[in-house]
């Protein structure tokens, strides 16, 4: 497995595993990831996943005291030698396995207000707008932007549309939107630029769950399933 490290700010290390986005590198990110989480690492802090890198914050005074016969030596230079140690272990095929999670939305109307914008700029009607969508296959690259938000990748080209010139201030939690070949969905209200084309009543964020507050996480596969607004409404109830 090929890799570089380089140093994020002075106690981080980005390990990069490739420079595009691509499948196979978000499978490599997986697989690294996946098999740190495994490890029993004492000055590790944090990991974090993104579309091409997985960066290590690490608590440089642990560092300094695991290894006191090189306190002369600065902690990135330590933790670099210990994740190239770490990951010379690292077999590709451990990983864990996809989920694969279902996401109604109710597409259009209010929960959707750029959805006839989307099929205009395609040339196409809003119907075979909601059915490109919803037919697609669905990757989570990376959570990132808010809290829980989800960087999806596998839209169609067809219903691909740029950002709104002018971004929303207030854009409510759950709104599907898409930006370019990405779509996404808001798991809290925020600012954004994204055409706005339904909403789901699912919640993708949930702070009071301390260990997993984020309904999405990297690797998972996503499908969206088109619901009624009495759907939505009796589903909105249940959460």
């Amino acid at each position: 497995m090929k890799y570089t490290l380089r140093p994020v700010g002075d106690h981080a290390v980005a390990i990069q595993l490739g420079n595009s986005i691509q499948q196979e590198t978000h499978k490599l990110v997986k697989a690294v990831t996946y098999f740190l989480e495994t490890q029993t690492i004492d000055w590790l802090v944090e990991i974090i996943p993104a579309f091409t890198t997985v960066t290590l914050y690490y608590d440089p005074i642990k560092i300094i005291a695991s290894n006191k016969p090189f306190q002369n030596t600065l902690p990135y230079s330590i933790v670099c030698s210990e994740v190239e140690h770490i990951l010379s272990q690292l077999t590709i095929g451990e990983q864990s396995q996809s989920r694969i999670i279902d996401i109604p939305v109710c597409y259009g109307g209010e929960f959707g207000p750029d959805l006839e914008e989307v099929a205009t700029h395609n040339g196409m009607s809003s119907d075979e707008v909601i059915q490109t969508h919803s037919n697609g296959e669905y990757l989570v690259y990376m959570i990132g932007f808010a809290p829980g938000f989800p960087y999806i990748g596998g839209m169609s080209s067809d219903i691909a549309t740029p950002r709104r010139e002018s971004p929303r201030l207030k854009i409510p939690a759950g709104t599907v939107g898409i930006a370019g070949e990405q779509t996404g969905v808001y798991p809290i209200e925020t600012p954004g630029g994204w055409q706005l084309i339904g909403r789901t009543p699912l919640k993708l964020f949930k702070p009071e769950h301390d260990e997993e507050p984020s309904l999405l996480k990297a690797g998972d596969q996503i499908r969206f399933k088109p619901i009624s607004l009495e759907e939505y409404k009796a589903l909105e109830e249940e959460q």
